[in-house]
């Protein structure tokens, strides 16, 4: 079964709580996450509010299952009971659930599809920047493909699709082979910041088995730049 967010879901929401429902059973909850909102609390109280925060406050029993970096906006799942959480969880762990992104990138790629195969591990001189690192990185996979090419100034939409999950991969790799994305305040040049108010990545398809049905869900949000 497929379901849409229509420009995001519900925009009244978002502006309140950083977030928009998208999908809520007996058991797990679907979400459009706002840019600019960490997914799980970071180091300080300053860091402490997040949409695992505030999702549990709205939804008793709501636990995150995966992240999206705090400038990334789009789709979440998080578990509404420990069964389901586990469940998804290990799917999760397992990569059978199907993720899909949508990016502005700056210039335009050469091919119109490839895969990006280059270890990532923390960048400790640069927190919180990631480098690729051949000897210590961990294993990261992206497969990525043109959806158009836009002009004045040379720009391309990309979908973007993660077999791992690393912090800030789709940002490093794309920059890797050489186009930053737009509104990247981490690894963009200059002149690709202040081409966008954000950074330029949406989780745009989240696809995996209800842990309680059997029943395969897909859920799809358009990216809203």
């Amino acid at each position: 079964m497929e379901e849409t967010a229509t420009d995001g879901g519900d925009r009244s929401a978002i502006v309140g709580r950083g977030y928009a429902p998208v999908h809520v059973d007996r058991h797990l909850i679907v979400i459009e996450k706002q840019h600019g909102i960490l997914s799980v609390p970071g180091i300080g109280e300053d860091k402490a509010d997040c949409i695992a925060r505030r999702v549990a406050e709205d939804f008793v029993g709501a636990r995150i299952v995966h992240r999206l970096d705090r400038d990334t906006s789009g789709l979440m799942v998080l578990g509404l009971d420990p069964s389901t959480h586990r469940a998804l969880s290990m799917q999760f762990e397992a990569r059978s659930v199907r993720k899909e992104y949508e990016a502005l990138v700056g210039g335009h790629c050469a091919e119109e599809h490839g895969v990006i195969d280059l270890p990532i591990a923390k960048d400790l001189a640069s927190p919180p920047r990631q480098r690729i690192d051949h000897e210590h990185g961990r294993p990261s996979i992206t497969a990525w493909r043109v959806l158009e090419r836009l002009m004045n100034p040379a720009r391309t939409r990309v979908r973007l699709e993660p077999q791992t999950g690393r912090s800030h991969q789709l940002r490093l790799h794309m920059l890797t082979i050489g186009h930053p994305m737009l509104g990247d305040d981490l690894y963009a040049p200059n002149d690709l910041r202040q081409l966008a108010p954000r950074l330029c990545l949406h989780a745009t398809l989240l696809a995996f088995t209800h842990p309680i049905t059997g029943e395969q869900r897909v859920f799809q949000s358009p990216a809203p730049f």
